[in-house]
């Protein structure tokens, strides 16, 4: 890539492909590189406008015939708890999370592999190779990090670190303002009754509001898909529309 593609960067078009959230569609993404000294501001500004990032490509979905996947953004300063949020932290209370560089491991691959095989059989990681997985991770030309989450040990109030096998992990970007969660996964035989997808969530609007910053990027939602149902449950929110984004508040059960 020239230094030109780098300050300006390219967009592409891929093929049409089946789409993993609804049956009978098909799905079109535009893509960039994330590249270069511009590739964090770039970042910013991309996935204020609807875009996602894996490893050092940038995308959002083109597809023709369907605007379902919408981008949505968790609204930190207004963020309404609940009593099944204050539930939720009161079962993970002796776990906590430790805030690293993106670095893979063994051990997060491991967790990584359980977790496929139990949420997500037959989807489009299952033939991640360990190394595949460290690409994911550590190739990244943008503010990156990695929490782990593990039990609290003895020292955990000193060190922040915790103690004992690896129960999640989330890869998360750093914006200016707000975080992104690229990915996250967890034990699934430990997650439970502990809901521990969304004490990470519940995780990172407490570390964005430490932060100053106003929002948790959580990537796409579609109505109508029971994956991406639980996104919905974090209010307030705000969607990205022709409009720009705007907010959005749903009931939400107890």
């Amino acid at each position: 890539m020239t230094e030109h593609q780098r300050e300006n960067p390219q967009f592409y078009l891929t093929a049409a492909s089946p789409c993993p959230y609804l049956p009978g569609k098909q799905e079109r993404k535009v893509f960039t590189h994330l590249v270069g000294h511009r590739a964090t501001q770039l970042n910013d500004i991309l996935t204020q406008g609807g875009f996602r990032r894996s490893q050092n490509i940038a995308y959002r979905p083109a597809c023709e015939a369907c605007r379902a996947c919408i981008s949505i953004r968790v609204c930190v300063d207004d963020f309404k708890d609940t009593r099944s949020y204050r539930r939720v932290r009161s079962d993970n209370s002796d776990i906590i999370g430790h805030l690293g560089p993106p670095n893979p491991s063994s051990e997060q691959y491991s967790l990584f592999r359980a977790y496929l095989d139990q949420r997500h059989p037959g989807g489009g990681m299952m033939d991640m190779s360990m190394l595949d997985y460290a690409l994911m991770v550590e190739d990244t030309h943008v503010e990156s990090e990695v929490i782990e989450y593990r039990k609290r040990g003895p020292d955990s109030a000193l060190n922040g670190q915790g103690v004992g096998p690896l129960l999640g992990v989330a890869l998360t970007d750093v914006l200016s303002d707000g975080l992104s969660m690229v990915y996250s996964f967890f034990d699934p035989e430990v997650s439970g009754g502990r809901s521990l997808g969304t004490f990470m969530i519940l995780d990172h609007v407490a570390r964005a509001r430490k932060r100053g910053l106003p929002y948790l990027y959580l990537g796409y939602w579609v109505e109508g898909s029971k994956k991406m149902a639980y996104k919905a449950r974090f209010q307030p929110q705000e969607h990205l529309g022709p409009q720009g984004w705007t907010r959005r508040t749903t009931p939400t059960p107890e």
